[in-house]
């Protein structure tokens, strides 16, 4: 019978609704300078060899998805965590907040907020029209400490020795120099 009667598909020819006959997209080897390449349709296959290749066909499949299922790994190796409704960027952030919100029930800090944005450079636009987008810091937490009779205002962040990158501190120093405020690190 000739390729293509019978609404057989030639090979490597597809199908409109992209159905390739059931045929194996063509295989390429190549060893010691030779290339064998081979159109394989299941069909002409016997029941043992057809069983034996769908099987493989179905483990790479699996294994395809199986990869990109996998959760990409944080830049740091934090964990993001919650409690009840709020997310934290790591389980020691969230650790943090547990300490914090102890401490306001006792009433030794008030006023605890969390992720307080400080805007350490205005946005302005050059001579030459260019914007030029605004330096915020973003702190965990922000609260009044009790210093015996007056509060203190006090900025903390979580950081870990990987965290503290260079534009941190830069921020850090901003936060000092602009707004006269010190980051409290733990």
């Amino acid at each position: 019978m000739l390729p293509g009667t019978r609404g057989e598909h030639l090979p490597g020819e597809t199908h409109e609704d992209g159905n390739n006959g059931g045929q194996v997209p063509e295989m390429q080897v190549a060893g010691k300078g030779a290339e064998i390449v081979a159109n394989i349709n299941l069909a002409d296959l016997p029941p043992k060899y057809q069983a034996q290749a769908l099987a493989k066909l179905a483990k790479q499949e699996q294994k395809k998805r199986a990869v990109t299922q996998q959760p990409a790994r944080s830049k740091y190796g934090n964990v993001k965590t919650g409690r009840d409704a709020l997310h934290f960027d790591s389980k020691k952030e969230a650790r943090r907040f547990d300490e914090l919100a102890a401490e306001l029930a006792a009433g030794t800090i008030k006023d605890l907020r969390l992720q307080v944005e400080f805007t350490l450079q205005a946005a302005y636009t050059t001579p030459d029209g260019e914007r030029v987008r605004a330096i915020r810091y973003l702190a965990d937490f922000t609260y009044y400490r009790d210093t015996g009779g007056s509060w203190e205002y006090v900025v903390e962040d979580v950081k870990s020795k990987p965290t503290r990158t260079r534009v941190y501190l830069m921020k850090k120093k901003m936060m000092a120099d602009r707004l006269g405020l010190d980051i409290t690190e733990i």
